[in-house]
C-alpha cells in the first residue's frame, strides 16, 4: 500500500481563471475532501485556508510500474476534483490538503502565479528539484527518484536502482511535502511578514518562458534549486542581462542539466529527465543531462559562471558561517565583525569559490564568508563562501551558499536576527532605484 490518501495536481502552477485538476487515490474507498491553503505569515499561523471542497467519493487508484528504459513512474489517474482558481486569489505558494473521512491526510504544493502584474520580487519555487528527490511510492519495491530505488530485498538502493526520468504525474512521498520544502516556505513567511511586494512562479514557468523579467526588480530562488534545464538557465541569464537582480538563498543550485519532456498524455513539461553518468539516449539542444560543469571540456558552462560560487560539498554536521568583509553593506547593522561565527548556519550542502572554474564576466565579486567545514563524502576540509557579484550595470547576483540561510529567516527555533538583518539589507539594496 503506497498510502491511505494521496494525490497530485495537473500542473505545478496556474493563473486566476485557470483550472487545476486534482488526481487523488483513497484506500480503502471512502469520503474525503480537499482544502486549499495559501502559505505566508498570517500573524504567525503560517497559512490561511482559502477554500474547501464538498465531500467527495474516493476510490483506490493503481500504482504504476516503472517504464522500461527510463524507469519513469507516471500515474494515469483520472481527475478526482477540478477547481477553477478564483480571479481574486493573489499569487502565492499554495498547499492542497487531502483529508479522508477518518482524518488521515496528505498534501500537494502548487503555485498561483500572476503574470499580468509587475512586482518588486518574483520568487521561483524549485519544482524540478522537488520531483528529482521524490521517492514515491515508498512501498519497499516500486518507488524511485533520480538518486535511488529499492533493491530486490526491499532495501533502499542507489544508482543501479534509480530512475533516469521522473514524472510530475504522481504524488510526492513524505505525505506530499517535497524534500527541503521548508526552505521555500520559510522564505515565504518571512518575506510576507516584512511586507515585500512579491509574486510567485515555478521552475516549470521559468523553463517555459512565462516570466517577463522586466516586470520584476529581483528574481529570488530561495530553496534547493539543483536541477535546471537549458531553457531555465537561458531565461535567467536573459533576465540578468536585462538588469534584473538574482538572489539564490540556498546552495547546490544549477548543478544538473535536465530536459523537460511531455507526459504520455501530451501535457508539456511533465517529465524531468536526468541520466547523469548513464548514456543519455536523447540529449537534445541542451546537451546530455549531466552536471553543468561537465558539459564542456573547459567547464565554460559551470554554474559558478552565473552564481559566483558553486557546490563543493556535503556536511557531516552543521558548521558556523564565518563572516568576512564585515564592513560591506550586507552586514550593516548585524553587529558582526570579521571572523565572527554564526553557529550552525552552514549545513547539509555548501557552495564555495573554485579558482579553477569560470567567474561571472564583467563583474566585481565580494566573498562575504569564509567558513571551513568537513565534507561528509571523504573529500576532506572545504570552505563555504557567501558571494555577491555586481556587474557594470550594477546588477547583482547574490548566492548564500548554504541550505540554512532561508531557514534562519523564519523557522521557529532556528531564527537568526543577524541573517534577517542581512537579508533585509540585501533587498533594500536591490530594490533601490538605479540612476
Amino acid at each position: 500500500m503506497a498510502g491511505h490518501i494521496h494525490g497530485y495536481t495537473s500542473a505545478t502552477s496556474a493563473s486566476p481563471g485557470e483550472s487545476l485538476d486534482f488526481h487523488i487515490s483513497v484506500r480503502p474507498a471512502g469520503k474525503y475532501n480537499v482544502s486549499i491553503y495559501r502559505l505566508g505569515h498570517y500573524g504567525g499561523a503560517g497559512a490561511r485556508r482559502m477554500t474547501i471542497s464538498p465531500q467527495l467519493d474516493g476510490t483506490p487508484r493503481p500504482t504504476p510500474k516503472p517504464a522500461p528504459g527510463s524507469r519513469v513512474i507516471a500515474c494515469k489517474w483520472p481527475a478526482s476534483w477540478t477547481f477553477e482558481i478564483p480571479e481574486q486569489w493573489i499569487s502565492g505558494l499554495y498547499l492542497a490538503v487531502f483529508t479522508s473521512a477518518d482524518g488521515r491526510r496528505s498534501y500537494s504544493p502548487f503555485v498561483v502565479r500572476d503574470l499580468k502584474r509587475s512586482s518588486d520580487i518574483l520568487m521561483v519555487a524549485p519544482f524540478t528539484t522537488y520531483q528529482a528527490y521524490n521517492m514515491w511510492p515508498r512501498d519497499g519495491h516500486t518507488g524511485k527518484n533520480l538518486y535511488r530505488g529499492y533493491t530486490s530485498n526491499g532495501k533502499t538502493g542507489g544508482n543501479p536502482e534509480r530512475s533516469f526520468e521522473v514524472s510530475f504525474d504522481r504524488p510526492y512521498s513524505n505525505l506530499g511535502l517535497p524534500t527541503v520544502f521548508e526552505m521555500d516556505s520559510s522564505f515565504t513567511q518571512w518575506a510576507e511578514q516584512e511586507g515585500y511586494d512579491i509574486t510567485y512562479a515555478t521552475s516549470v514557468d521559468l523553463h517555459e518562458g512565462r516570466i517577463d523579467p522586466s516586470r520584476h526588480s529581483v528574481i529570488v530562488f530561495p530553496g534547493h534549486d539543483e536541477y535546471w534545464s537549458k531553457e531555465m538557465r537561458d531565461h535567467t541569464e536573459e533576465a540578468l542581462r536585462a538588469g534584473t537582480h538574482l538572489a539564490f538563498l540556498g546552495a547546490n543550485n544549477i548543478y544538473f542539466n535536465v530536459r523537460l519532456e511531455p507526459s504520455t498524455q501530451g501535457r508539456a513539461s511533465r517529465v524531468v529527465a536526468c541520466y547523469k553518468e548513464d548514456p543519455d539516449p536523447n540529449p537534445g539542444p541542451g546537451g546530455p543531462t549531466i552536471r553543468w560543469r561537465h558539459l564542456d571540456k573547459d567547464h565554460s558552462r559551470a554554474e559558478q559562471g552565473l552564481l559566483g560560487v558553486q557546490y563543493n560539498g556535503m556536511l557531516k554536521e552543521p558548521a558556523p558561517l564565518v563572516v568576512r568583509e564585515s564592513g560591506h553593506w550586507l552586514w550593516e547593522g548585524t553587529g558582526l565583525r570579521d571572523g565572527d561565527k554564526i553557529p550552525g548556519l552552514v549545513a547539509i550542502e555548501a557552495d564555495g569559490f573554485d579558482r579553477k572554474m569560470p567567474k561571472p564576466t564583467d563583474a566585481d565579486q565580494t566573498l562575504l564568508s569564509h567558513s571551513p567545514y568537513e565534507d561528509s563524502m571523504g573529500r576532506g576540509k572545504r570552505i563555504q563562501n557567501t558571494s555577491l557579484c555586481v556587474n557594470r550595470r550594477g546588477t547583482v547576483v547574490f548566492s548564500a551558499g548554504t541550505f540554512q540561510w532561508p531557514i534562519a529567516l523564519a523557522k521557529p527555533g532556528q531564527i537568526d536576527q543577524r541573517i534577517q538583518t542581512a537579508t533585509t539589507n540585501l533587498f533594500t539594496h536591490l530594490l533601490k532605484p538605479r540612476g
